[in-house]
């Protein structure tokens, strides 16, 4: 593609050299360089991109996007100037690969819990409905039945538009995508055109990226202030930063809730761990989905399919034949009777929502044993309010670790026993050990017992020391039960 193509409907500063130049491929990372490459030098948290033009044009960069020209311009090379060179990718992108979040519907959900979720399960409501979409989440990425191994929550503005490009041409009319904070801050969706976005909720994480509350609030909000007036925002009025998400939007505004009257209102009937009664704007029925945070999640699909122009009676019964999300409130039961759970709860807000699902459900004859920790090079401010809400709101928590990292697994463990009250002192055990953890959990564990275990969820690995060491909750349970019960 020539250069002049590429640069359209980009702001530029400055152009030095030919801007009819063949470009091959578009490339960020330095090391990746090849014959005839366009090199956008980016300042980066650890290195900047503008020390490494040279080495660029050495592996065959034939153009360089940049904040700021090289002391010495090179004559064979095309330069061009831009403000900010992370928004110009993101432009440069959508341009390269033919702008195809312009050809398919795009849909974007962000919040603190919840994307995943609402991301696959519109994507499964979308494959009732007789749709092939493509599917960009914490978990895969998916274009129709195809899978491609994921890697971030967001990707690389390069490799979205490489898959929306992948979707368009294989006949995808939608694209469901998580939108992290961290990809809205690194301008990681700069240049995409969004249908939909939804907003699940805001609570305390990422508080080691971004700092502060507000900061992070500030940037979930710009994912929404960007939208365009051609685009639909719908957004939880039941949570507290709902209606802050909506104050600066060019987008049409929705809402939905369970607490208040909205465009959208949900009430949950019945729940139980088998499945749920719900009424969604007057209609009623039942999913195998179960805790009252699914309510939402559920309710936000409903709300951005309806959006989307489907009939509300089409949509509910594509819902209904819904299955469970990996790792999400994943329940099985032992041939012993005791009740499993495992979910991806990692965060204060999240922990609480499934321990009060679960406690609401649940007659209080059996005891809930709960089995979370705390990941390593985080947020460390989250930790002791985790102590709090397991001890509080279980018969007994036993505090384990985690994704421990680069940190020492019992100094993480400390620093959530700080949150813990004296009154729950007796309620709380410690055990570094994972699936020792577990292990003890199963042994303290009777016939209508619950044991959740919390905080990976779908993943089937623990990263120590930077090495990720297989580990998959569900597996070492049953292995577990299996061998215990011989």
């Amino acid at each position: 593609m020539q250069l002049i193509e590429l640069l359209n409907r980009i702001p530029t500063l400055e152009i030095h050299g030919e801007n009819t130049r063949e470009v091959s491929e578009l490339v960020f990372d330095s090391r990746k360089v090849t014959e005839n490459s366009l090199y956008i030098a980016m300042r980066g948290t650890v290195a900047d991109g503008h020390s490494f033009i040279a080495s660029s044009i050495e592996k065959g960069a034939k153009t360089i996007v940049c904040e700021e020209f090289p002391e010495n311009l090179d004559e064979n090379i095309t330069y061009v100037k831009v403000k900010d060179s992370s928004k110009a990718l993101g432009h440069l992108a959508s341009n390269f690969y033919g702008n195809p979040s312009e050809k398919l519907k795009l849909i974007g959900v962000t919040g603190t819990n919840g994307k995943t979720s609402v991301s696959t399960l519109l994507f499964d409501v979308f494959k009732n409905l007789g749709y092939d979409s493509a599917l960009l989440s914490t978990v895969e990425v998916r274009i129709g039945e195809k899978i491609i191994p994921a890697t971030h929550t967001t990707p690389d503005v390069i490799t979205i538009n490489k898959i929306l490009a992948q979707a368009v041409e294989e006949g995808c009319e939608f694209a469901f995508m998580e939108v992290s904070s961290h990809g809205i801050s690194q301008n990681r969706i700069e240049g995409l055109h969004f249908k939909v976005a939804g907003f699940t909720n805001l609570t305390h994480d990422h508080l080691d990226y971004h700092k502060t509350f507000d900061e992070y609030l500030k940037t979930k909000k710009r994912f929404f202030d960007e939208l365009q007036d051609t685009a639909v925002a719908i957004t939880n009025i039941d949570d507290k930063n709902g209606m802050v998400m909506l104050q600066n939007t060019k987008a049409a505004k929705k809402s939905y809730a369970l607490k208040t009257m909205a465009d959208f209102h949900g009430k949950s009937l019945e729940i139980d761990f088998n499945g749920m009664l719900l009424n969604f704007n007057g209609k009623e029925f039942w999913t195998t989905l179960t805790g009252r945070f699914n309510v939402y999640n559920l309710l936000l699909v409903f709300g951005i399919a309806s959006e989307l122009g489907f009939e509300q009676d089409e949509i509910l019964q594509a819902i209904s034949k819904l299955k469970r999300v990996s790792g999400r409130f994943e329940t099985f039961k032992s041939d012993g009777g005791i009740f499993f759970i495992v979910d991806y709860a990692h965060t204060p807000d999240a922990l609480e929502n499934i321990l009060d699902s679960i406690n609401n459900i649940r007659t209080k004859n059996e005891r809930l044993i709960t089995v979370f920790g705390c990941g390593g090079d985080r947020d460390h401010s989250k930790r002791p309010e985790m102590g709090n809400i397991a001890s509080k709101k279980s018969t007994l928590a036993i505090i384990t670790s985690d994704n421990p990292r680069t940190e020492d697994p019992t100094a993480i463990i400390k620093e959530i026993e700080a949150g813990v009250e004296p009154q729950y002192f007796s309620k709380y055990t410690s055990i570094p050990d994972r699936r020792e953890a577990i292990k003890m959990a199963i042994k303290f564990a009777e016939p209508k017992d619950i044991v959740l275990v919390a905080g990976k969820g779908h993943e089937t690995y623990q990263e120590i020391n930077g090495v990720k060491h297989h580990f998959d909750d569900k597996e070492v349970i049953i292995e577990l039960w299996k061998l215990m019960s011989k």
